[in-house]
């Protein structure tokens, strides 16, 4: 078995790529150099430790062991979201401080990576014999939600049977919520706002947040605001720049019809309520809502929104609420993304499978649940997001020195080997 200190060094090689996904246009590398430096690194590892290993058009990649004419899949994701400032450690890398791992990607999803080819490597090392062959896929855009990845490889490549993704929680996640991204727009000559700059990524929490507007004295007026980060599938955990910056202004009796709008229809509410989207279900909850980017064009001021709506709401019902609340403070509505709802019979082989594995490992009874991130379970069918992220653990990812308990990251090494023996060899 190779030892643990060998699995740490790999994970702080791959973390040390900056791997933003940015098209780039270079079919080389089409989602930028340092996404691609990762999908070459995860590759020349695994077919040194004997993986059947291949590069899909430089979008995707795949290691594969075991044999059978059936396929077990390991959906990961190598792209990673922008590290920002303030880290305690170096961010594009993976620092062992206080009994935590450091570093951009240790816990979403370079980490739960290398884990999971650590896992196949011990299954494969240890003689049993495959029913199913395993094979992981090494994503590139998850993170920008572009996800034209996976596209090209259902077009392109095998489906597998079955699988997970270790990109989510434990004990095992049967359903996701919907995704919509929308851009509410308003015309620059008549939001008040001189410039403006907020946000990196719709999908987290802006932890920082500027803009200046016309003052009495003729003179721009500069309003600043802090808060603090978080993934935008949980806007609770966070504190949103955006929100303090809007009623800051509001405050201020400047002229500001965004700022009007926007603290009579999003406010601090993460909920969708003030936006008239506050809709909820028994099977996951209720809708999240997060002002992610807030920006000016050459003509428009325009706010994105991430939204996760639940399981059972139609798509429609959300879009036609939102336009009925937001268009007579002269908003228009685009929807930019969209992802369908993941929903999943929690007493099926699969997840009886996974459940089993984690609570005779953990000795956790907990019962499989609904979330509101988006992985790339939503990409094939018959696949489940399977942790990395025990319960009651800190979330940090999308954060500032996001982290993982050493202890957990070489336990998800234990765990994926279970699951991956349960679902191939059994």
């Amino acid at each position: 078995m190779i030892s643990n200190e060998k699995m740490l060094m790999d994970l702080d090689g791959l973390c040390r790529f900056a791997s933003v996904s940015v098209p780039s246009g270079d079919p080389e590398a089409p989602y930028g150099k340092e996404v691609r430096g990762a999908l070459e690194y995860v590759l020349d590892l695994c077919e040194g430790l004997g993986f059947r290993v291949k590069n899909c058009g430089n979008r995707i990649g795949y290691a594969e062991i075991g044999q059978g004419e059936e396929l077990v899949g390991i959906l990961t994701h190598l792209d990673v979201v922008p590290a920002g400032d303030g880290w305690d450690t170096e961010s594009y890398a993976a620092t062992l401080k206080d009994g935590k791992l450091y570093g951009r990607g240790v816990s979403d999803d370079k980490g739960p990576t290398i884990a999971s080819i650590y896992a196949m490597k011990d299954v494969l090392d240890s003689g049993t014999e495959f029913k199913r062959r395993v094979r992981i896929i090494f994503g590139q855009t998850e993170e920008s939600g572009e996800w034209s990845d996976m596209e090209y490889y259902r077009a392109t490549e095998e489906l597998p049977t079955m699988g997970f993704t270790p990109d989510g929680d434990f004990p095992a996640i049967y359903g996701e919520k919907g995704i919509a991204v929308f851009e509410l727009s308003m015309d620059r000559s008549i939001a008040g706002l001189l410039d403006v700059a907020a946000g990196t990524a719709a999908n987290v929490v802006p932890e920082q947040a500027r803009a200046s507007l016309m003052g009495t004295d003729g003179k721009p007026a500069i309003f600043e605001a802090r808060g603090k980060s978080a993934h935008g599938s949980m806007p609770e955990e966070g504190d949103n720049a955006i929100s303090h910056l809007m009623e800051k202004i509001a405050e201020s009796g400047l002229a500001c019809e965004f700022a009007r709008f926007y603290q009579s229809c999003i406010g601090f509410d993460y909920t969708g309520k003030m936006a008239g989207i506050g809709f909820y279900d028994k099977e996951s909850g209720p809708l999240t809502l997060n002002a992610g980017i807030l920006a000016l064009t050459e003509d428009a001021c325009k706010l994105l929104i991430d939204v996760r709506y639940p399981v059972t709401i139609p798509l429609e019902q959300v879009v036609n609420s939102l336009k009925q609340r937001v268009e007579p403070f002269g908003i228009s509505v685009r929807m930019t993304e969209q992802m369908d709802p993941v929903y999943m019979a929690k007493d099926g082989e699969l997840i009886t499978k996974l459940m089993h594995v984690y609570s005779q490992i953990t000795g956790d009874q907990s019962e499989p649940t609904v979330v509101g991130g988006g992985t790339y379970a939503r990409a094939m069918q018959n696949i489940v997001a399977f942790g990395p992220m025990l319960p009651g653990r800190e979330l940090t990812e999308h954060q500032r020195n996001e982290s993982m308990l050493l202890e957990d990251f070489l336990l998800l090494r234990t765990v994926y080997k279970e699951a991956i023996r349960a679902l191939a060899c059994e």
